[in-house]
């Protein structure tokens, strides 16, 4: 039981580090970075940020080439910057690009996905320390299935901005023609590793033993208390 304990420990250290990821990822806005061509120098553009929420741009002047090569940017340049919420949670301005109907669903099911991954994780979170007590220790499996289930939602979000942000690059409608995802795109696909694999790993550790041998039945396994 000792060896057990130790286990389930470590997968909700892990599955820890997969909730902190994941917050970070709702809540900031570099899940992708989009810009337009640059066709000279010394000129200014316009680069923009997003994230589930809100859409940023910023005002760069270019002086020189970028040599990521990603057109307008880096964005740690200087520049004038402004964020605004999507006109379709709240009534402030923004983009007129995220008011098209496909990008306002792409964008509202990413975040209605990440809500309930986020309510998701929040049971588990719940179920998973209520279980240290030995004899609510039956609420493991539960807590696994909620953290697996936060796992897929937030993957799932993630392709949904994936689709998001290819349509707006295909789209005639915005100057934006190159784009690439940033780093709360990258821990919302390292929340979905480890939350769903934790998930599962927690489930097994929490399922009953297995007979040793062929002619040992259930009953004759060792107790889990």
């Amino acid at each position: 039981m000792e060896g057990k304990a130790i286990k389930i420990r470590v997968a909700f250290c892990f599955i820890l580090v997969g909730i902190s990821l994941m917050l970070a990822a709702v809540v900031t806005d570099y899940w992708a970075v989009l810009s337009p061509k640059v066709e000279k120098l010394n000129s200014t553009c316009e680069a923009a940020h997003f994230g589930l929420w809100r859409l940023c741009t910023k005002r760069i002047f270019i002086q020189e080439p970028n040599p990521e090569g990603k057109g307008c940017g880096p964005l740690k340049l200087p520049g004038d910057h402004n964020c605004s919420y999507f006109k379709h949670f709240t009534s402030g301005e923004n983009e007129e690009i995220f008011e098209v109907t496909t990008q306002k669903e792409y964008s509202i099911s990413a975040a209605a996905l990440a809500i309930i991954g986020v309510g998701f994780m929040t049971m588990g979170t719940i179920c998973t320390l209520l279980a240290f007590n030995p004899k609510r220790n039956y609420l493991l499996k539960p807590a696994a299935m909620f953290y697996t289930f936060a796992g897929l939602c937030i993957i799932i979000a993630v392709e949904v901005i994936r689709q998001s942000v290819k349509r707006m690059v295909d789209s005639e409608d915005t100057v934006w023609i190159e784009y690439y995802y940033s780093w709360s795109f990258a821990c919302a696909c390292a929340a979905f590793a480890l939350l769903f694999i934790c998930g599962v790993a927690l489930l097994l550790i929490s399922l009953p033993r297995m007979p040793r041998n062929p002619w040992e039945t259930c009953m004759d396994a060792e107790p889990e208390n």
